[in-house]
């Protein structure tokens, strides 16, 4: 994946090989701008108290508007415009019996295979096709989708700003607006972030029983949601991410699937009817893309192929690669050099002209290169200097590649020293842009889910085993359908597998 960066070299610069960030610098500075804030006090929606912000409701939604786009951008929106109404009607659903059924929601399917979901402000709830791929019933989808809501109405992102800018102004500041605050003393930093730990916990608790009531509210069966945290505690212990609970800024994925089953049990008793849509649910994912989408951008080994832009590369030998939708980038062992390509706003400038008019604007002070042909397509291959703070600078190796007319490349590296190896294979690897022409490669096939009615009884792993070729492992499917590869399957129940990817 890659998309249009802020164009500035200086700002692309600072931005080379770092990791993925939840959002791109440009949006999250809109944000940050957002947060000049006015002492107060706001009504908790949930509880009815009066509590000290320095964020207030019309802020939230100016933070959320703004956000969404950054997030879009950074993610993308998954183009199924059925899922994408789906999702939104459920949402829908939940925040009419919320406790803010007249603010106005937003609910958007972000196209990333993460198994993830999360709230901004103002009412902006996002779900990964990762998550909905691995839920099996419009129930936990809710249980899911209420725990989010639970973080808007309850104004958690509200109070963690409101945290975060008293801890940062200083007491002598804090101290005027609340005495609690002023008795940390020299103290003050390492209190308030064991505090900070413990309502970050408080908030995901409250969350947890929002998103059960809500659910209930709404008609569904919470009896349905523990099981989305045995799914969670899952994929993480997979993906090496376990954490004790108690250096999570979130309760263990454990100790929530116990505590949500105690409060389905409570919110659903005497109640009957409750919605579950366990078929329905899991038929609707026929076809989803799973994983990550090789239409925008795919490795193998040190080459890289981009079918969708149309174009191919070679990165350096050994070094970490990474593909977001904004940015593909490289990193060298121990971090010693790195390089990032993404798209410039360059409108219809030759690559000469674009450097050129970046010296004459001052956001380059030198630029030694010139122009070269890379593979057919007009290209300016060099060094630029990037002013920096306090009068420094910084030299980093440049290639900019105009690939159609409203497309230019910028691929920017930098190294422990210029002209060292690292930074004659960063413009080597430059060099080696080429435009993609393999009809095969040009069209590869995404993963995808695949829904089944199991025919002959069996154990999950003898059932899944006969049917032919996987995207996943047999654990990987036992996660996706929340099953043991012993349990046992019956004619008639569904089951989700992935069909594999087809690269070329």
């Amino acid at each position: 994946m890659i998309g249009t960066l802020d164009p500035r070299v200086a700002t692309a610069a600072g931005r080379v090989a770092r990791s993925r960030s939840v959002m791109p610098a440009a949006g999250l500075v809109a944000l940050l701008a957002l947060l000049a804030p006015l002492v107060g006090c706001a009504t908790n929606p949930v509880t009815g108290r009066r509590e000290l912000s320095l964020v207030s409701a019309g802020k939230e939604e100016s933070i959320g508007r703004e956000g969404y786009g950054a997030v879009v951008a950074e993610y993308g929106s998954y183009g199924d415009s059925s899922v994408q109404r789906y999702v939104n009607e459920v949402g829908q659903r939940l925040a009419h019996v919320s406790h803010l059924p007249g603010l106005t929601w937003h609910f958007t399917v972000l196209d990333d295979p993460a198994v993830n979901a999360f709230a901004m402000p103002g009412g902006y709830i996002y779900v990964t096709r990762g998550i909905l791929a691995h839920l099996n019933s419009e129930a936990q989808l809710a249980g899911v989708l209420g725990h989010e809501i639970g973080h808007v109405t309850h104004r958690h992102s509200a109070e963690q700003l409101t945290r975060q800018q008293v801890a940062g102004i200083g007491l002598g500041v804090a101290s005027l607006m609340s005495e609690a605050v002023s008795k940390y003393g020299g103290m003050a930093q390492q209190a308030l972030g064991l505090v900070f730990l413990k309502f970050s916990r408080t908030n995901e608790t409250e969350a947890d029983e929002l998103g059960v009531e809500y659910a209930t509210r709404a008609g569904y069966d919470p009896a349905e949601i523990p099981s989305t945290y045995a799914m969670l505690k899952r994929v993480s212990d997979r993906a090496g991410q376990r954490l004790p609970g108690f250096l999570s800024t979130h309760p263990d994925p454990g100790d929530r699937e116990t505590r949500t089953g105690a409060l389905a049990q409570a919110a659903r008793a005497g109640k009957n009817g409750l919605t579950v849509r366990h078929a329905e649910y899991v038929h609707g994912l026929e076809g989803m893309i799973f994983g990550d989408d090789p239409r925008q951008g795919y490795f193998e080994g040190d080459d890289f192929y981009h079918p969708t832009m149309g174009f191919a590369m070679s990165f350096p030998a050994g070094w970490k690669h990474a593909n977001t939708r904004t940015a593909v980038t490289a990193t060298a062992p121990e971090d010693r050099a790195g390089m990032q390509v993404t798209l410039a706003d360059a409108g219809t400038a030759t690559p000469g002209a674009f450097v050129a008019g970046l010296t004459a604007s001052g956001k380059l002070t030198a630029a030694r290169g010139g122009s070269e042909t890379l593979d057919g397509l007009t290209a300016w291959v060099g060094r630029v200097t990037v002013p920096g703070d306090g009068g420094t600078e910084r030299v980093l190796a440049a290639a900019f590649i105009r690939l159609s007319p409203g497309q230019m490349v910028q691929i920017l590296g930098r190294s422990a020293q210029p002209d060292d190896a690292d930074f004659r294979q960063v413009l080597a690897s430059a060099r080696s842009f080429r435009a993609l022409e393999d009809p095969a490669r040009l069209k590869p096939a995404p993963e995808r889910v695949r829904v089944t009615s199991v025919a002959t009884p069996g154990t999950f792993s003898a059932v899944v085993g006969g049917l032919g070729p996987q995207g996943l492992d047999l654990e990987g499917t036992a996660i996706l359908n929340n099953r043991q590869a012993g349990d046992a399957l019956a004619r008639g129940d569904l089951l989700k597998t992935v069909l594999p990817a087809r690269l070329h």
